[in-house]
C-alpha cells in the first residue's frame, strides 16, 4: 500500500516552500512520524514527517520549489512489499582461461624483456678506471715553474637560488562558494524592500540603567526561585514599550494602502539571533502579562528559534519589535524596520561612563537606545517623545508598576 507524502499547510501567508536537506533518501526504511526532509519557507524551516512506516520514495530534489498540498513522494508499507516477488540475482560470469592455461599477454611481456636484455648485452662494457699511486698523479705547476700558464682558479661559488619576479604568496589564497539558504534570501529581500518603500529615520537617546541593575541584583535569586526563570532586562523593556505604545498609539499602527490600521492589543516581537538568521518571535498580550511570564515566553521562544523548531504562527502578528545588539557588544546601531510595523527599538551594550547628575560628575552604567520609525506615519517630535517616555520608565522602574 502506498501512502502519499504531501506538503502541509504552514501558515495563512505561506503558499510555497523550498525543499531543503533530504534526511531520508529514496529507498530508506522509515518509521511513522520520522523526519524525512526539511522545507524552507520565507520565515522558518519546517520538518516533514513520514505518514506511515515502510520504504520511502521521494519525487523531489533539494532546492526544488513545492506548493502547499503537493505530493512529494510516498511510503510503501509492508503490505505492499509482501506482494512483490524477488528477482533472482544474476550469477557472475567467470572468465574462460586461454588455451594451454596461459594467456598471450605474459608471453608478449617476456619477449619484450628479452629484447631489452639483448640490447644491453650488445653494448660494450667500459673497464673501470684504475687508481694511480700518489707518486704518479699529475701535480699542479707553480707560478715559478711555469709562469706562462694561467694560475689555478678557485672553485666557483655554489649557485645562488634564483629570485622569482613574482612576490611570494603567504599561505593559500582560496575561495569557497555556498548556496544562500531560503531564509537568508528572504531576509535580504525584505530588508532591501523596507529601505526602498519606507521613510525610515532613527533617533537616539541614552538611559541610566542603575535602578534596573539594582532591582535585578536584589531580587534575581528570589525571582528565579519563585518562578523558575531568570530575571533579565527584556521584561523591563517590554513593559516600558507597552507603556509608551499606550501613550502614543500611532506606534502600534501600520499603513495598509491609504488607511492606517491601529491595533488595540500589544504584541511585542523580540529579535533572536540564530545560525540561520534573525527570527522575531512574538510575545502576545504583553499588557496583561507579569514580568516572569514575559521572561518565560521569551526564553521558550528563543530556545525554539535556535533549535529550528519554532512555528510560523509564533513569528506572525507583532506590532512592535525590540532588538538587542548589546549581547554581541554593539555600542550603537540603527535597526531596520520589521514590516509592516511602524517602529523598532534597538538596545545596546551597557557601559560605565561619566555623566553629570545634580551638577556632579559620576560614573553610571549607561545604554544607548535607538528608535527607527516610519516617518510617513510618525513625526519626529512624537518619535523623540516616545523614546524619552521609554527612558523615563527604565530609569525609574517603579513607574512601570504604578503606571505613572
Amino acid at each position: 500500500m502506498k501512502v502519499e507524502i504531501k506538503v502541509p499547510a504552514m501558515g495563512e501567508s505561506i503558499s510555497s516552500a523550498t525543499v531543503g536537506a533530504i534526511l531520508k533518501p529514496t529507498g530508506s526504511q522509515v518509521s511513522s512520524d520520522e523526519e524525512i526532509l526539511e522545507l524552507e519557507t520565507e520565515k522558518v524551516n519546517q520538518v516533514l514527517y513520514a505518514p506511515d512506516a515502510g520504504t520511502i520514495t521521494l519525487t523531489v530534489q533539494p532546492k526544488e520549489v513545492v506548493q502547499i498540498g503537493q505530493v512529494v513522494g510516498y511510503v510503501e508499507t509492508s503490505a505492499e512489499k509482501g506482494v512483490k516477488t524477488s528477482q533472482p540475482s544474476p550469477q557472475p560470469v567467470l572468465p574462460k582461461p586461454a588455451s594451454g592455461g596461459k594467456s598471450a599477454e605474459p608471453g608478449a611481456r617476456l619477449s619484450k624483456e628479452a629484447f631489452i636484455a639483448g640490447l644491453q648485452a650488445e653494448e660494450p662494457k667500459q673497464p673501470p678506471p684504475q687508481k694511480m699511486p700518489p707518486s704518479q698523479q699529475p701535480q699542479m705547476p707553480t707560478s715559478a715553474q711555469e709562469p706562462a700558464q694561467e694560475p689555478a682558479q678557485e672553485p666557483p661559488p655554489p649557485p645562488q637560488p634564483q629570485k622569482s619576479s613574482q612576490r611570494p604568496v603567504e599561505g593559500e589564497r582560496r575561495e569557497t562558494r555556498r548556496k544562500m539558504s531560503k531564509v537568508r534570501q528572504v531576509i535580504g529581500d525584505r530588508l532591501v524592500k523596507v529601505q526602498q518603500t519606507t521613510a525610515s529615520l532613527t533617533t537616539f537617546n541614552e538611559v541610566d540603567m542603575s535602578q534596573v541593575l539594582l532591582l535585578r541584583e536584589k531580587y534575581k535569586d528570589l525571582f528565579e526561585k519563585q518562578y523558575g526563570v531568570r530575571l533579565g532586562f527584556m521584561s523591563f523593556f517590554v513593559k516600558a514599550v507597552v507603556s509608551a505604545l499606550e501613550a502614543f498609539p500611532d506606534f502600534n499602527s501600520f499603513i495598509d494602502g491609504d488607511e492606517i490600521v491601529h491595533r488595540e492589543y500589544y504584541d511585542i516581537g523580540v529579535a533572536v539571533g540564530t545560525e540561520k538568521g534573525v527570527f522575531v518571535p512574538v510575545v502576545r498580550d504583553c499588557a496583561h502579562l507579569a514580568y516572569h511570564q514575559i521572561e518565560a515566553s521569551i526564553a521558550e521562544a528563543s530556545t525554539k528559534a535556535k533549535e529550528g523548531s519554532i512555528t510560523i504562527e509564533a513569528l506572525q502578528g507583532g506590532g512592535f519589535t525590540i532588538t538587542n545588539g548589546g549581547v554581541y557588544g554593539s555600542l550603537l546601531s540603527t535597526p531596520i524596520l520589521n514590516p509592516p510595523q511602524t517602529a523598532i527599538l534597538g538596545m545596546h551594550k551597557i557601559e560605565k561612563r561619566p555623566v553629570v547628575v545634580d551638577d556632579q560628575i559620576v560614573i553610571r552604567p549607561m545604554m544607548y537606545l535607538a528608535l527607527t520609525y516610519d516617518h510617513r506615519l510618525v513625526d519626529g517630535k512624537d518619535a523623540v517623545t516616545f523614546l524619552v517616555h521609554i527612558k523615563n520608565m527604565l530609569e525609574d522602574p517603579a513607574r512601570q508598576v504604578l503606571h505613572v
